[in-house]
């Protein structure tokens, strides 16, 4: 088991939860965590007790992908964090949400989530809102592309 620790922008800990290894390289982890708060409904998609998100973190990209399933194995989509590198060590996974976020449904299509968040914000360095614009860039295409966790978009 692994421990996800995500933060805010001065680097506190938000909150933390675990999930199960199952691949990782230097650059790359991939795990799978369930669902274990209450049920919420986010209005484009509903997480449930029991959702199955197999969670991909990168220590040299600006984002993180979740892809989410129901109980019943069921794609629900994917749910993409805009947040600073990730810092993969042993036992843990830490990251710097950085408000931005991105919604992708089965078929491929793309919601940018908390724009005016982003752009509210006066707790962010010209790092991070540099970082996060170029992350944000990077996942849409490679959504377009079909890369990735989204090689099954429409499957």
């Amino acid at each position: 088991m692994i421990t996800v620790i995500k933060k805010n922008p001065q680097g506190e800990a938000l909150f933390s939860y675990q999930g199960e290894v199952l691949a990782a390289t230097s650059r790359t982890c991939i795990i799978r965590a369930f669902w274990t708060w209450p049920d919420r409904d986010l209005g484009y998609a509903r997480f449930e007790t029991g959702d199955c998100f197999t969670e991909y973190y990168y220590t040299d990209r600006w984002f993180n992908i979740f892809a989410i399933a129901g109980k019943d194995g069921q794609r629900k989509g994917w749910y993409c964090n805009i947040a600073e590198p990730a810092v993969i060590q042993d036992d843990r996974i830490e990251q710097v949400d950085l408000f931005l976020d991105v919604w992708v449904d089965r078929q491929g299509r793309v919601q940018v989530l908390d724009e005016d968040e982003f752009q509210a914000a006066t707790n962010l360095s010209a790092t991070q809102r540099h970082g996060a614009r170029e992350g944000l860039q990077a996942l849409l295409e490679m959504v377009a592309h079909r890369e990735g966790p989204f090689a099954e978009i429409g499957s």
